[in-house]
């Protein structure tokens, strides 16, 4: 029995058992987790890999039915850590009492969605080694200044250290993408909550960057006290221009005036 790769759950099953060793070994446990899950493991590819590792049990979750039932029959051991769900719907508190770290060759029509369930849960994700689309994992990584710098760097590198890995071609998969992908390394860092109103940092981040060509001032008119904050420097620059840490100074200028 194979999987068939379906185009509507954007999948692409990596074949080349030399990226699948690298993406595995690129966990650093350390002691810092228990569990892994691994989140569309297709065929298994990286699966099998984490299942040889001891130093932590292996979980995987796919929404794909017919590649659940072909997990199953290939590693009838796993019982109930083979998950037939949804990934962007689980219940991480109800599954897992401790710290996890995830791992996967994610399905790039939902990248951004995958990562902002990762932000959701990281209270006890403590790492993340993921495949995605390149564009997606270089804007991740990006930093102040450059045109890939979004929101997506902001809020993943408020929380997480994160590293560019490796690229792997489309020759890997099966079936190939049109595109190039990369694997990435997040590990949480030491914030457990930023020195500022959360919420409003990420009111803050999306306003300034959903009009990212606009100045600050005018990026986030709706959001600030304008006579109060006219000489604030910051809001003479654009989003791409500020750090995660002048993000959290000028949420709390923006608090203190309003």
């Amino acid at each position: 029995m194979t999987v068939r790769a379906k185009k509507h759950l954007g999948q692409h099953f990596l074949t080349d058992k030399n990226a699948a060793n690298r993406i595995v070994n690129a966990l650093q446990n350390e002691g810092r987790f228990e569990k892994v899950l691994e989140v569309g493991p297709g065929m298994g590819i990286l699966s099998d890999i984490l299942l040889e590792k001891k130093e932590y049990s292996t979980w995987l979750i796919d929404i794909d039915a017919e590649s659940v039932q072909y997990l199953k029959e290939k590693y009838p051991e796993l019982g109930d850590r083979l998950i037939l769900g949804d990934f962007l719907n689980l219940d991480f508190k109800k599954l897992f009492d401790e710290k996890i770290a995830i791992i996967g060759n994610f399905p790039y029509n939902i990248s951004s969605q995958i990562l902002f369930k990762v932000l959701e849960e990281r209270d006890q994700v403590v790492e993340v080694v993921g495949m995605f689309q390149k564009e997606v994992a270089q804007r991740c990584v990006a930093s102040p200044g450059t045109k890939e710098y979004g929101i997506l760097s902001v809020f993943l590198q408020a929380y997480f250290k994160l590293e560019y890995l490796f690229t792997i071609k489309a020759g890997a998969f099966n079936p190939p993408p049109k595109v190039l992908s990369g694997v990435i390394r997040l590990e949480r860092n030491q914030i457990e909550k930023l020195d500022c109103d959360e919420k409003l940092f990420w009111q803050v981040v999306k306003a300034g960057f959903n009009q990212r060509r606009k100045t600050l001032r005018n990026a986030l008119s709706s959001l600030i006290n304008k006579e109060a904050m006219k000489e604030n420097s910051f809001l003479e620059l654009r989003a791409e221009r500020l750090s995660v840490q002048d993000f959290v100074t000028l949420t709390n200028a923006i608090s203190e005036t309003r």
